[in-house]
């Protein structure tokens, strides 16, 4: 099964895809935010686009393991998903952007600067991170 996975920030969502049974995971972007209900629409595209069978979302823990502010602003979107029939798993995403920023040390300067390429990175270490898991 195809499986993607958001990173999901304020301002822009980070994309990815893989497959279940290998560790692999491609960035796809990211999306900039526009409000709930057209994230949800893209993200629905986005869906069928890639033909995925689930979404792995980040949830943004605490390091004493509970919901941190920004995982109250991200269980809207996970819930608005599902109630259009889109299968959400949740997966903790503690440090997914600081791997994603280590991964981009040594990139060129300007593809540092896009911010957006953090959050494409931060969704390609979540999903490698659940699809490992599988393995």
């Amino acid at each position: 099964m195809r499986v993607g996975a958001l990173d999901v920030g304020e301002a822009r969502i980070g994309l990815a895809v893989g497959e279940e049974g290998s560790p692999f995971a491609f960035g796809r972007g990211y999306l900039v935010r526009k409000g709930l209900e057209a994230d949800v629409e893209a993200l629905l595209a986005f869906v069928r686009r890639e033909g995925l069978g689930k979404l792995v979302v980040g949830l943004p823990l605490r390091t004493d393991l509970k919901e941190s502010a920004q995982a109250q602003r991200v269980l809207p979107l996970v819930e608005a998903l599902r109630a259009r029939g889109v299968e959400v798993e949740l997966l903790d995403e503690r440090f997914t952007t600081q791997l994603a920023q280590r991964r981009l040390a040594h990139a060129p300067k300007r593809v540092r600067r896009d911010k957006g390429k953090l959050d494409e990175l931060a969704a390609v270490a979540l999903l490698e991170d659940y699809l490992a898991r599988r393995l």
